[in-house]
């Protein structure tokens, strides 16, 4: 009798460690896989900054545009910037993006990382002050104006000799990635072109009022859903 109970207590035993086992196993592999995604996210963002990087080489520091890490691309030249209030791009400013845009194009339409790019934003900026005619709350003033920004970039680029080049195929594509997305001032700039909210330093208003692009991968939406799995 003492036999069989023990026998049942190893057979159990057996059992737990089989299931730890499967577990320790699963637990292994899904965090192999989230290192394969974690680092596919890192190389494809590394890659593309350094395709743009190396492409815009000679231009950055004439048109006084930075590369970010997060892949933005920032002009702060104050001949392209906008007036207070205005949406209407400036004549530097569209020739400058007369240079700009079909480089720009030229790497994301044609490189093999352009099945990792899901979404190019067009992001308009403002500074911080009140626009009563276009609403009440300055706030959604400037969510307005900011928005007209990103589309006077948007529509200047469609009506481009560039843009009618592209061939359907390609216009699709670039349909499909292209946001015109209104900021308003919430990611204003200090005069050294840091954050405001980050820096605690006064905004800049003329370097504020701005547009930038900005690439998003699709590592992106899988390193979200990566987070979200881990809360």
């Amino acid at each position: 009798m003492k036999h069989n109970v023990w026998l049942s207590v190893s057979d159990l035993m057996k059992g737990l460690m089989v299931i730890f086992l499967f577990i320790a196993i699963s637990y292994i592999r899904k965090v192999q896989e989230n290192q394969s995604i974690l680092t596919d996210y890192v190389e494809t963002k590394t890659q593309l900054h350094d395709k743009l990087v190396k492409e815009f080489e000679g231009d950055t520091s004439r048109w006084q545009m930075t590369i970010g890490k997060d892949l933005s691309m920032r002009f702060n030249n104050p001949q392209v910037l906008f007036a207070s209030g205005e949406a209407d791009l400036t004549q530097e400013f569209k020739r400058i993006l007369d240079e700009f845009l079909p480089k720009y194009f030229h790497i994301l339409l044609n490189d093999s990382l352009r099945s990792k790019i899901v979404e190019i934003r067009i992001e308009g900026h403002t500074d911080d002050v009140p626009y009563p005619q276009l609403a009440a709350d300055s706030y959604i003033a400037n969510v307005i104006l900011s928005q007209q920004r990103s589309l006077s970039v948007l529509q200047y680029f469609r009506s481009t000799p560039n843009f009618k080049t592209y061939t359907k195929e390609q216009k699709k594509l670039l349909e499909y990635w292209f946001t015109a997305n209104g900021l308003s001032y919430g990611k204003s700039v200090d005069s050294n072109g840091n954050y405001t909210i980050t820096s605690e330093q006064p905004i800049d208003r003329e370097r504020s009022r701005r547009v930038e692009f900005r690439i998003i991968t699709s590592g992106e939406e899988v390193l979200e859903n990566f987070v979200k799995e881990l809360k």
